[in-house]
């Protein structure tokens, strides 16, 4: 059974490890076998991935998952390595990010894709829409903006990336690219901020948007149940990591004085992916509990997956091949813009540029660039319906913007204008906060926490 499952995807064992054999002679064929960690990190790992490939040839289970799953560490760790190591050269980081990505794509995604044999062997027969929801949050078009997004935000962080490691040297055509903010791109990239990490902090913005696109093609259209694990690892990368890199984008005007308009694109990148990733992991969560109810075992379950009652075949989602208008619509099912939504995020973005426009200074503009940014992140979270009461966080803003500007340096009555566009701001947005708006889905029991 093994011999037969295997059969169809052996070839990306013999391709990993011709990839190994290229990264181990990269140094001194790309000319920076004078580096030595990063020289010695290539050979070694290289050599780990031929090593672990082709011990995946073994056809035993034992000898399937070491080899697998040994390259797939060693494809991850390549994502890293040309951070932690700091490498000179392009040449190596370029060929240590895209030998890693090929890695982990050809010995776990491949052989996991719909239709292969070993991941039909995998699979166990139950529904594709989760138990009481209206459509499948793991369909492919639901997954194709969050691959999309993670190529897109791949492309920015790296170039930004590449000008924190040196790259691109200060002077020349293209370097630290910035239209709108003289040069608000190096000075934030080159920031006390930014060197506080121990590793590029772009480079490890590249690193996340590859896992995010690499997890987005992971497993089949019924992974909310049958890969829990992988639903859930990829939450925690697009979710809270997000958050944080969201955060540390705001802060940039506050901590450095400067914008970034790359950093800027990369943040709005994940702050929409976020609202689409909620509702597989809700989906997940519910077919967790629900398993552990019937009395499943909670950690066979997290990792093998499982059936449960309920739910259906996917009769809603578009085939390949439907009109570009149905296919469009799929992809953004479980979201929903009210025009409170819309009013929240349109005063975010107002506030963002208050200070400029009446001329305040010192906290009171910090507290308007900030809480502005917050407002635009907490509003277009809740555009998805499933996290839609994160919108009362505003109203705590709100709160804030009625009383701050009254005591905040740089609020004071020489400048009323400030303190009343904070206050009329924060009443409207008080009120824009408490209004549900419509949902247009419907999501099983998670439907008594929507208010």
């Amino acid at each position: 059974m093994i011999r037969a499952a295997r059969e169809q995807w052996l070839w990306t064992n013999w391709l990993v490890a011709a990839l190994g054999v290229w990264l181990a002679t990269a140094p001194f064929t790309f000319g920076y076998a004078d580096d030595g960690p990063m020289a010695w990190n290539d050979v070694v790992s290289g050599f780990l991935l031929a090593v672990f490939a082709l011990i995946g040839l073994r056809p035993t289970v034992r000898g399937d998952f070491c080899g697998r799953w040994g390259a797939c560490f060693v494809g991850i760790w390549l994502q890293f390595a040309p951070l932690l190591l700091w490498a000179k050269e392009p040449a190596a980081y370029l060929g240590d990010t895209m030998v890693g990505a090929f890695a982990i794509g050809l010995m776990v995604l491949v052989p996991m894709m719909p239709g292969h044999a070993h991941h039909m062997a995998m699979m166990k027969p139950g529904p594709e829409i989760p138990p009481g929801w209206t459509y499948n949050p793991s369909s492919w078009l639901q997954r194709a903006p969050l691959i999309a997004l993670g190529i897109a935000g791949w492309f920015v962080s790296r170039y930004l990336a590449a000008v924190q490691l040196g790259y691109i040297a200060p002077g020349t055509p293209g370097f630290a690219w910035e239209p709108f903010f003289g040069d608000g791109t190096a000075r934030v990239l080159h920031s006390d901020v930014s060197q506080m990490w121990p590793i590029s902090d772009a480079g490890l913005g590249a690193a996340a948007y590859t896992f995010e696109a690499l997890m987005g093609f992971m497993g089949a259209t019924t992974r909310w149940r049958t890969m829990p694990w992988m639903v859930a690892f990829f939450g925690i990368l697009v979710i809270p990591l997000g958050v944080t890199h969201i955060v540390l984008v705001i802060l940039q005007p506050v901590v450095v004085g400067e914008w970034c308009t790359l950093c800027l694109v990369a943040a709005a990148l994940m702050l929409i992916m976020i609202p689409l990733t909620v509702d597989e992991v809700v989906a997940m969560v519910q077919f967790m509990m629900l398993a552990r109810w019937e009395g499943k075992p909670l950690w066979r379950t997290f990792w093998v997956g499982d059936t449960i009652a309920g739910g259906g075949p996917d009769d809603r989602t578009p085939g390949y091949g439907s009109k570009v208008a149905p296919m469009a619509g799929a992809m953004v099912w479980g979201i929903s813009v009210p025009l409170t939504l819309l009013l929240s995020i349109g005063l975010g973005v107002w506030l963002m540029f208050a200070p400029a426009v009446f001329g305040t200074e010192g906290f009171a503009a910090d507290s308007d660039h900030l809480v502005g940014a917050l407002v635009l992140t907490i509003a277009a979270i809740a555009t998805a319906e499933v996290v839609r009461p994160l919108r009362f966080a505003n109203m705590l803003l709100a709160l804030w913007l009625i009383g701050a500007p009254w005591f905040l340096e740089g609020g004071e009555p020489g400048n009323p204008g400030a303190r009343w566009n904070d206050l009329v701001i924060g009443v409207a947005l008080l009120a824009a906060s408490i209004p549900r708006g419509r949902i247009r889905e419907t999501y099983g029991a998670w439907d008594r926490s929507i208010r």
